[in-house]
């Protein structure tokens, strides 16, 4: 469910109760571990956490970096988390948090689907968003849209 929302607020101001208020806990996470350079915006229809283009110099189709994402989707709510990939181990540590906890982890391809938020397992979360500085999200980037 893509958004009209031109600010974080009105976007979850929109939601019912209950997602705004995950949505807001997540996003405080998300804060709370965002390395320096990054910032919060609404592209895409959602709450992005983006390199601005001052920062990464041109990109492949001309916008921000997406580096995270928060979205309420019509069946679940989303959080993106593009860095899961640029660091060797990432991924494989995040699932590992899930299994600890006993928790069952719902994630496609960058994408992590919830219905509450006890669903996410916040310590695994804030650790993936805090794992990858703003230079080498830019140079995995470019670095993989070179090998097309």
């Amino acid at each position: 469910m893509r958004s009209d929302a031109t600010s974080v607020e009105d976007y979850l101001a929109g939601l019912p109760d209950d997602r705004a208020a995950a949505l807001r806990a997540v996003r405080s996470v998300i804060l709370d571990n965002l390395p320096d350079g990054y910032v919060e915006a609404m592209n895409w229809g959602m709450i992005s956490y983006e390199v601005p283009l001052e920062t990464s110099g041109r990109t492949y189709n001309g916008k921000p970096l997406m580096y995270a994402a928060l979205a309420s989707q019509k069946n679940h709510m989303a959080l993106y988390v593009c860095g899961l990939y640029c660091v060797p181990g990432l991924k494989e540590g995040f699932e590992d948090a899930y299994r600890t906890a006993g928790k069952k982890l719902d994630m496609g391809a960058a994408c992590i689907r919830f219905r509450k938020l006890d669903q996410l397992e916040l310590d695994a979360v804030g650790e993936a968003i805090s794992a990858v500085p703003v230079d080498a999200f830019v140079e995995t980037s470019k670095a993989a849209h070179r090998k097309k």
